[in-house]
Parts: C-alpha cells; sequence; structure tokens
C-alpha cells in the first residue's frame, strides 16, 4: 500500500506522495487534499477550481485525491490493527486469561 503513490502519473510522485502524506502541500490543494482525508463530503466546486486554477490539471487533482483518500485509509487501517493488538493482548477481564 505504501508504494500506491509511487507509479508513473501526471502528478509526479513528490506531489503524490505529498497528497498521500497529507503533508507539504501549498494552498489551494493542500486545502483540497485536507478536506478529502478529513471531511470528504465537504469538499466543493470552488475547491476544485481554485486547484485548477493554479495550474493543475484535472487528471493530476484526481491522482492527488485518490492519493489522499487511499493514504488516509492507511493511516485508518494501521490504527484499526494497533488497536486490535492491543486488545488481542490485553488480559479477558473476566477470566483474566489472554
Amino acid at each position: 500500500m505504501r508504494g500506491f503513490s509511487k507509479g508513473s502519473g501526471g502528478a509526479g510522485r513528490t506531489l503524490r506522495r505529498a497528497a498521500f502524506d497529507n503533508l507539504g502541500l501549498s494552498k489551494p490543494t493542500s486545502t483540497l487534499i485536507d478536506k478529502v482525508v478529513h471531511h470528504a463530503s465537504m469538499v466543493v466546486d470552488e475547491d476544485i477550481a481554485a486547484v485548477g486554477a493554479s495550474g493543475l490539471s484535472e487528471d493530476e487533482m484526481f491522482e492527488l485525491v485518490v492519493c489522499a483518500a487511499v493514504g488516509q485509509a492507511a493511516r485508518q487501517y494501521d490504527v484499526a490493527l494497533g488497536a486490535l493488538d492491543t486488545a488481542l493482548a490485553a488480559p479477558d477481564t473476566v477470566s483474566g486469561k489472554r
């Protein structure tokens, strides 16, 4: 999953990795990607238009949005696995068994 942003693409590896990590992007791209990561239902046409006006093509924007969504899903998956590991390692409060 971590290699997702490393393939060929129009947006370039550095931008795709930044979107995947939700780090190091300049505005207005950072605003769009942060919304995708934290509040996807709040993305509006104006967010897309602002990123387009900054020079990114629709294909590049699509790549960044997909990388951001996959990156957030990967982070949530990692947290869920950590919680599961913790729960499985904890003793059963009723029987005292692991």
